[in-house]
């Protein structure tokens, strides 16, 4: 089932997440409408807080960007078919050069700006049957798990930017949640006017 995302301003985005507890009910249920409304709003990952869900919880599927021309074919086979699920997930390190790379969220629609991000992680974390595992990554995928990562500990990519760049999007930023905005995914409006 199609879930809708919510939209920057909803406090849910705010909250540092809960743990889930083995044989949490629904999860399979929770697990699949992830899946299914990541791929129908055309992402790469997304987090559990994204559908008004307070857990620690993240999925990710790289897949997309392997067709990005500018990549070694190393990168683009690293990047294709790779798709987890993060559950109760920890950053254990983040080591290496800072770098920058234009990220987008579901739940900010329209806004990219370019973020730094070290290139390697290293992050333990269990998966869908509660397995535990502790795994490195580096360049997109860690970039995309950090991103991910981030929502379930309260963080948005926009907190990661300058003041002054933050100051140019406050606009744009109060417009999305408010529903002022045009998307062609299902999506909640934390300061949308009824009636509209």
């Amino acid at each position: 089932m199609i879930l809708p995302i919510v939209a920057y301003g909803d406090p849910v985005l705010r909250k540092k997440c809960k743990e889930i507890p083995k044989g949490y009910p629904k999860l399979e249920e929770l697990l699949e409408g992830m899946w299914e409304t990541m791929y129908n709003a055309k992402g790469v990952g997304l987090a559990a807080p994204q559908v008004g869900v307070p857990l620690r919880l993240f999925l990710v599927d790289t897949t997309p960007f392997a067709d990005d021309e500018e990549l070694s074919s190393d990168e683009q086979k690293q990047l294709n078919g790779f798709k987890k699920v993060f559950i109760n997930a920890k950053i254990e390190e983040e080591v290496g050069e800072e770098w920058a790379f234009n990220e987008g969220c579901l739940s900010i629609p329209d806004v990219r700006e370019d973020v730094k991000r070290k290139d390697t992680i290293t992050i333990s974390y269990v998966d869908e049957n509660f397995k535990a595992h502790k795994e490195t990554f580096d360049g997109l995928i860690a970039r995309v798990v950090q991103h991910e990562y981030d929502h379930i500990e309260g963080i948005l990519f926009t907190d990661k930017l300058s003041p002054l760049k933050k100051r140019m999007l406050k606009g744009r930023l109060n417009n999305i949640s408010k529903g002022k905005i045009h998307v062609d995914y299902r999506m909640r409006f934390p300061n949308m006017k009824k009636g509209r």
